[in-house]
């Protein structure tokens, strides 16, 4: 099945801005990219910029700072709160389809209450009368996200992101496409080494480029293949991510990121 291949456009931060890596990614083959901006300045210039180039900018990240707060009594939860807020504002503003974002951070989150369920009962709300869809994104934990899912399985504004890299060194057992399938709007591909299963605490969350670390690709190529999953491939990497990266210059980290997602693409194909 031919996809779509994207990139985060913050992948070069330091280096170029979003609009620039855009344009550079556009002419290296990419037709689809995301960020994790969220100013309406930001956003709009570059779906300006990517609807005069061709190029399907379907979902932005909401900021996730402090998204623990969420789940807890007090004010503290407001400034995630608000940028989630500003996220669907700016992407209704600019016609992007969807906002990904997180329902918890860490391995020891609070648990799911009744307090932060009406708070993402008032987001789902917000967004679905804005005409954006909400992405959840897999993480550490397994109970929140599926508690939220199956909240909202009637909601067609509220969808699932598979992140790879997350599973892999954080939720090795779990296959997030076999659980979540008819939620699945989006993807988050990166790599690492995965995690030791005694290993509780250590954050191996290295967002290299693929084939750089250990991640089984072409089991979850077979996987998105068998659902038929038709939507974008699309990286979550970083130039910052590795010393020897950071020796690439812009189009070589961009050049280098677009083989390794096209190589990807055509796994397991006859």
């Amino acid at each position: 099945m031919k996809r779509k291949l994207g990139i985060n456009t913050d992948c070069l931060i330091g280096l170029l801005d979003d609009v620039a890596t855009l344009k550079l990614a556009h002419e290296i083959g990419f037709e689809t990219i995301t960020t994790s901006q969220i100013s309406l300045s930001e956003v709009s210039a570059l779906k300006e910029n990517a609807e005069k180039l061709g190029v399907d900018f379907p979902f932005l990240h909401s900021p996730f700072g402090g998204i623990n707060y969420m789940w807890m009594e007090g004010d503290s939860y407001r400034t995630v709160y608000d940028g989630i807020i500003e996220s669907i504002d700016n992407a209704a503003a600019c016609d992007v389809p969807a906002v990904v974002l997180h329902v918890s951070s860490g391995w020891q989150a609070p648990p799911v209450n009744d307090l932060g369920l009406s708070r993402y009962d008032a987001l789902v709300e917000y967004s679905a009368n804005k005409g954006v869809t909400l992405a959840f994104e897999n993480l550490r934990m397994l109970g929140n996200l599926a508690c939220l899912i199956d909240r909202y399985e009637h909601e067609d504004n509220v969808r699932f992101c598979y992140d790879c890299g997350h599973e892999h060194c954080y939720t090795k057992t779990v296959k997030w496409i076999d659980i979540f399938t008819n939620k699945l709007i989006a993807t988050h591909i990166h790599d690492n080494h995965g995690r030791p299963f005694e290993d509780k605490t250590t954050d191996r969350d290295a967002h290299l480029l693929p084939f750089d670390g250990t991640f089984d690709y072409p089991d979850m190529m077979r996987r998105l293949d068998r659902y038929g999953y038709a939507g974008p491939l699309v990286l979550e990497v970083f130039r910052g991510s590795r010393s020897d990266y950071m020796a690439l210059s812009a189009e070589e980290f961009l050049k280098t990121s677009y083989d390794r997602i096209k190589r990807i693409s055509v796994l397991n194909e006859l």
